[in-house]
């Protein structure tokens, strides 16, 4: 048979008039961009950790040092480390929660009601226990240490964006070289919190707004300094908003959620109780008001010229209020990015200005990271043998306050 009576031409294409159906030619749907996005996202978050590794292992290293000195002298004071870090003082409070909730009853005992404290980490506690072995306490310190993985990689992530990789290293080191920085390995809420705020304050600098805003969301459930994390994102969000003229809906959607966490637990604690300012009432019970910083000055006053021998825990508390004082005049002079100086200065207005208990003043700072950036811009310009001695003496000093602060300190951290 020829070729034309088979419908064909002699080079073998379909005469006009024989054309299939237009159906029969339609070229096959592109295959979904799931995987791809999946694929593209991995490859971003493992670029990502391999550029955050030498942060993260200085941190595990002065981290690793400081557990070590605590496993030496422990022994030696007769004290249980593992209950010093898992289960005692904070630690014992966040445990109560997770294991029996919080109380509906405001009370009148001074120091004993559990609302003052946030209920994110024992959430986490309580959820993760469900899926692993071993005790509550275990749990809670395995989150913790965790957490602080999560915070120090975002404290990278900052310093890593706003002045280059040696900077975020040098940063994250020096974060995990603070004075209490053995609280970033107990069974308390500072590094879940760090986490929180340094990833939503790196949000808000790369522009992923939403991010931001859920971080800080999970910030205010988490400490009542959370609020300075929504101040962060709300008002430079809001500064965006003024400088563009113009209401984008993702800069306002951040500058309304952002508070909400805070806001939530704090309107919660007022249902639970029967009255509006119930959390505030339970805040007075733990002498936690602001008192415009009389109290940090009477303590100050006493420490400095008054006690001829104050203790060595306290001194170390002043010295590290005095410098971050200073570190954040620095930063304002650095002009650093109005995010981290608006988290730094609410952080310090409610530290300083607190007239409750003195002696936990360095732990509650130990959040406020931005304030260590000059540090670790000036570090970054030194020589590498002045680098290695300064960062060296830093660590030392941090394992042995560390270790004095819990075995031989008598109250809480």
């Amino acid at each position: 048979m020829s070729s034309t009576a088979s419908g064909t031409t002699p080079s073998g294409h379909v005469p006009a008039t024989r054309r299939p159906r237009s159906r029969s030619r339609r070229a096959p749907a592109p295959p979904p961009r799931t995987r791809a996005t999946t694929d593209a996202r991995t490859r971003r978050l493992l670029r990502a950790a391999h550029r955050a590794a030498p942060a993260l292992g200085a941190y595990l290293a002065v981290r690793g040092t400081s557990l070590l000195v605590l496993a030496v002298w422990a022994p030696r004071r007769h004290q249980d480390l593992w209950v010093n870090l898992a289960a005692q003082w904070d630690s014992d409070w966040y445990l109560g929660i997770a294991e029996h909730g919080y109380t509906d009853e405001l009370g009148t005992d001074l120091n004993a009601n559990n609302l003052a404290f946030f209920p994110l980490y024992p959430v986490l506690v309580k959820a993760v226990a469900v899926l692993t072995p071993g005790s509550r306490a275990s749990t809670g310190l395995g989150v913790a240490v965790a957490a602080s993985l999560v915070a120090a990689w975002g404290i990278f992530a900052v310093g890593d964006r706003l002045y280059g990789r040696r900077a975020g290293v040098l940063l994250t080191t020096l974060w995990a070289a603070f004075p209490v920085g053995v609280v970033q390995w107990m069974g308390y809420t500072e590094s879940l919190f760090t986490a929180c705020a340094a990833w939503s304050l790196y949000a808000v600098l790369s522009g992923r707004w939403l991010w931001a805003a859920a971080c800080a969301v999970l910030a205010g459930l988490t400490r009542p300094t959370g609020v300075a994390v929504a101040a962060a994102v709300t008002l430079t969000a809001l500064a965006h908003v003024v400088r563009r003229r113009e209401p984008h809906p993702r800069l306002l959607a951040a500058a309304l959620l952002a508070p909400l966490g805070w806001c939530g637990y704090v309107g919660w604690v007022g249902l639970r109780l029967g009255r509006w300012d119930g959390y505030f009432a339970v805040q007075r019970l733990w002498h936690n008001e602001l008192d415009g910083g009389l109290r940090t000055l009477h303590q100050l006053c006493w420490l400095l010229w008054s006690e001829p021998t104050p203790p060595l825990f306290l001194v170390m508390v002043t010295l590290t209020l005095i410098a971050s004082v200073m570190l954040f005049g620095l930063s304002v002079s650095d002009r650093q990015p109005l995010p981290l100086l608006v988290f730094t200065g609410v952080l310090l207005v409610i530290v300083l200005g607190s007239g409750g208990v003195y002696f936990p003043r360095a732990r509650f700072l130990l959040p406020a990271f931005p304030l260590l950036l000059p540090l670790a811009l000036h570090l970054s310009r030194a020589s590498a043998r002045h680098r290695a001695l300064a960062l060296a003496a830093a660590v030392l000093t941090s394992s042995y306050c560390g270790a004095y602060m819990l075995l031989v300190w008598p109250a809480a951290p």
